[in-house]
């Protein structure tokens, strides 16, 4: 069983490393809502930049609920965005899906 285990490793180590390439979907420009606007600008962005962004509006503004840091307390700018007034981290990308194009 030993030398099926340093088989196994051997032939881990020798296969060349994939460089990972970003999915073009995560990186196309897309252009928010208004509501979503008042947050993370009007400019067209990655996906990945509007989260990186409502991040960035959410701890500058301390809205994470101090119980349970998974949730988010909204204020009127993120109620808009959306629509309720807590929502988890991750119900927050499927709800900003709704607001981009």
């Amino acid at each position: 069983m030993a030398t099926a285990k340093k088989a196994t490793t051997a032939a881990a180590a020798a296969a060349p490393e994939k460089k990972r390439t970003p999915n073009a979907a995560f990186m196309k420009p897309l252009t928010p809502s208004p509501a979503l606007a008042a947050v993370v600008g009007k400019d067209p962005l990655p996906r990945t930049e509007i989260v990186s962004k409502l991040w960035a509006y959410i701890k500058a503004n301390n809205l994470q609920d101090p119980a349970n840091k998974r949730n988010i307390n909204a204020d009127a700018k993120l109620k808009e965005v959306f629509g309720k007034p807590q929502v988890s981290m991750f119900e927050m990308a499927g709800l900003i899906g709704k607001h981009v194009k």
